[in-house]
């Protein structure tokens, strides 16, 4: 049986550190967006213009953290009611 409430917290954390690092990774490194398209994803486009305020740094971990608590939290529901 998975703690729910345990890993939605480490979650939380886990994706606010991921999330800053690669906000500061934009924002050193502008290039690196276009880097990861070509080698990543093996496609190239244009990603538009870099925006890198307050405002988007916010929004988007709280975006990122309710995705994740989304699939983690589906993950520890199915986990838990589905018996082996």
């Amino acid at each position: 049986m998975i703690n729910t409430k345990h890993l939605l917290k480490v979650t939380a954390a886990w994706i606010s550190v991921v999330y800053a690092v690669c906000f500061l990774g934009v924002a050193l490194f502008p290039g690196i967006r276009e880097a990861f398209m070509y080698y990543g994803l093996h496609t190239t486009t244009s990603v538009g213009e870099n925006v890198l305020t307050w405002t988007t740094f916010i929004s988007g971990i709280i975006v990122w953290n309710v995705i994740a608590f989304l699939a983690v939290g589906l993950f520890a529901t199915l986990f838990n009611k589905i018996k082996a």
